[in-house]
């Protein structure tokens, strides 16, 4: 039998931005919802590695129980002081802001595997070549959510160099339901043991391709309106604290004079074309720096490749 996993997917417990002045929730979807588009996607195996959290993926497995054909991995992505770094098979929180020689002690401590995703993300917290002086069990071959033509295509000019070091994964890196189904890690057997071996023995298959931009554009867009409804029942006292929710405990944190700037500012992003000019532009920016980066790749491959000069 062949499962498809989806190796990196996020729900609500990841939290919140971290890109200076610009704060908005990094999902907005529910573990139970993630659990529902991976089956319809036909997925067999789900990891949900929130950022520094794993009670979304508790709360996945506990909902997923009700299917006999479905499994859902603890998982993790962990802020590290060097870049980040997925964890598969937890039974324990990993603190975020370690060293990686930290982090993978930590992780190796509860016999979990540790994989690289994105890990030649130009705009992402990534490993980068730390990769190939780490005991990692894997890296992202394929990441669903970099559109770029650079990230993906270097992180598999790595792998093919290195033969046999690392398993070969591909994971959505979902935020929304909207960005999964579009590429999955294939690996033969069925259930969580089966996944693990099949990392362990360097058999699993990526495949698929990133998710379209305007998955990412929907993404927003339900991001933004959720978020707003949640600030404006804050605001009349109609939201009710739920200690489980994250978003829901930051919304009634946060003083009046934010509530109102948040419900304005995302009036204004909603307001079309707003939100497809902004996925333009952001989609140019990541084709040109792209680009670029791949130009000096070939450079260095041909300077590389160039044979040596005459001894005179």
């Amino acid at each position: 039998m062949i499962s498809r996993a989806d190796t990196h997917v996020h729900t609500y417990y990841s939290g919140t931005t971290n890109y200076k002045a610009l704060r908005f929730p990094e999902s907005v979807t529910t573990p139970q919802e993630q659990v529902e588009a991976a089956r319809e996607n036909g997925m067999n195996l789900l990891c949900i590695t929130d950022h520094d959290a794993i009670k979304g993926a508790l709360v996945a497995r506990e909902y997923a129980k009700q299917y006999e054909d479905f499994t859902v991995v603890i998982g993790e992505e962990i802020t590290t002081a060097d870049g980040e770094v997925l964890a598969y098979g937890l039974n324990e929180l990993i603190p975020p802001g370690l060293s990686i020689e930290d982090t993978m002690d930590r992780i190796r401590s509860q016999d979990a595997l540790a994989v690289a995703p994105h890990p030649y993300s130009f705009y992402l917290n990534c490993l980068k070549d730390r990769i190939k002086d780490l005991d990692l069990d894997g890296i992202e071959t394929l990441n669903g959510g970099h559109v770029d033509k650079f990230t993906n295509t270097k992180a598999q000019m790595v792998f093919k160099k290195n033969p046999g070091r690392w398993a070969a994964l591909s994971g959505s890196d979902a935020h929304s339901t909207y960005t999964t189904g579009y590429n999955w890690t294939e690996f033969d057997g069925c259930g969580e043991e089966d996944f693990r071996h099949a990392i362990i023995k360097k058999k699993t298959i990526p495949c698929g391709r990133p998710a379209p931009v305007i998955t990412q554009v929907q993404w927003s867009i339900r991001v933004v309106t959720d978020a707003q409804v949640m600030m404006a029942k804050a605001l009349v006292g109609k939201l009710e604290p739920m200690p489980d929710n994250p978003l829901v405990t930051k919304v009634l944190s946060l003083p009046t004079v934010k509530k109102v700037a948040g419900i304005i500012g995302g009036s204004i992003y909603l307001i079309p074309p707003i939100p497809y000019i902004g996925a333009f532009a952001a989609t140019r920016w990541l084709e040109k720096k792209s680009q670029a980066l791949l130009n000096q790749i070939e450079y260095k491959l041909e300077v590389s490749n160039c044979p040596k000069p005459p001894i005179k």
